[in-house]
């Protein structure tokens, strides 16, 4: 369904430079753009495709209305009005194709009438779905597992037992949620299993990217607040807290009982250690290693940035001198405050 300018612009809050009536039916790149699209113009590194688009209308913001070739919506956040009309011009369409006749239910379970369950999916005993929720093929749930309204749950999704899941959730495939947490007890160096009694509570909107596991709590529970964004390939461990609105890029680590606050960005790669407390708004670069407790906000980076292999080599031979530097300099200064003193 295509939406005038004028309704686009109502939608995200912005204004009209150009043709009101200008018909929009979808969303595209600035280079890819054909008529009747709209795209969005965020910086100056951008400035050659903008000059060039065949896009109908550009988002931008007010101090790049001169720079578009094209109709225009201003606003003060281009990137996030274009996430929200993308969204209204490209709505999925949520067809109930009903329960597949392969699926496997428990009697015990509830499953709401509007919900869409496709072929070779097992639903455990005393599972409940709620209204408008979809799950593809060959997903899993354990027994007493809760899924919220308006869910999707996406190929090959493996939800164990009672965990539950609030409303209006993007599970992605190869998602495991409610897997054993690495607990284990040492007995003169054989081990011996904990048992995991806990289980994975998580908030409503939430999305999880492909292939990331949650870990079920050993005693209390691994919970995964509203709101949170967490990419592909993480791996959450047992009794992780995560607050409300918190984005996690692919290939997190975060280790047992660590608790993030609100907020809070971390960048792909980061190794997140044990039993940490990192505050709200917090925001790890990339391949940081985190080995303490973060309570104040802002911004943190750790490690080295890529050089010449010969250079990483000098480097890390003196990385291990530098604590006999340290006491050497601590040396010379009391030696030259000595004298001074004399």
């Amino acid at each position: 369904m295509s939406h005038t300018l004028e309704e686009l612009a109502a939608y995200v809050g912005g204004e009209v430079i150009g043709d009101k009536a200008c018909e929009i039916d979808s969303v595209a790149s600035l280079i890819s753009a054909r008529s009747g699209q709209i795209c969005f113009y965020t910086g100056s590194k951008h400035k050659q495709s903008l000059r060039q688009t065949s896009a109908s209308a550009v988002i931008v913001s007010a101090a790049d209305t001169e720079r578009s070739p094209v109709d225009c919506i201003v606003v003060d956040n281009p990137h996030l009005a274009f996430a929200r009309i993308a969204s209204l011009l490209h709505k999925p369409s949520n067809v109930n194709q009903g329960i597949h006749k392969t699926v496997c239910i428990d009697d015990s379970a509830v499953i709401d009438p509007s919900v869409s369950i496709a072929a070779h999916c097992v639903i455990g005993a005393g599972t409940k779905i709620a209204a408008g929720t979809t799950i593809a093929a060959g997903c899993v749930l354990g027994d007493g597992c809760v899924i919220g309204e308006n869910s999707c749950l996406y190929a090959n999704v493996t939800i164990y037992n009672d965990v539950q899941v609030g409303r209006n959730a993007i599970i992605h495939s190869g998602v495991v949620a409610g897997s054993d947490g690495f607990g284990m007890a040492n007995d003169s160096g054989s081990w011996v299993k904990v048992p995991q009694l806990g289980t994975v509570i998580i908030g409503d909107d939430v999305e999880i990217g492909a292939n990331t596991t949650i870990d079920r709590g050993a005693l209390d529970d691994t919970v995964i607040g509203n709101g949170v964004k967490l990419d592909n390939q993480i791996q959450i461990a047992h009794n992780v807290h995560i607050g409300d609105h918190t984005a996690i890029a692919g290939c997190v680590g975060i280790a047992g009982s660590t608790r993030i606050g609100r907020y809070c960005t971390i960048a792909g790669g980061v190794v997140v250690l044990g039993q940490l407390e990192i505050t709200d708004n917090v925001h790890i670069t990339a391949t940081s290693t985190v080995t303490s407790s973060i309570q104040r906000s802002g911004a943190y980076s750790s490690g080295t940035p890529l050089m010449e292999n010969a250079r990483w080599h000098r480097s890390y031979v003196r990385f291990g001198q530098l604590d006999d530097m340290a006491k050497r300099l601590k040396q010379v200064e009391k030696q030259l405050a000595d004298k001074d003193s004399k």
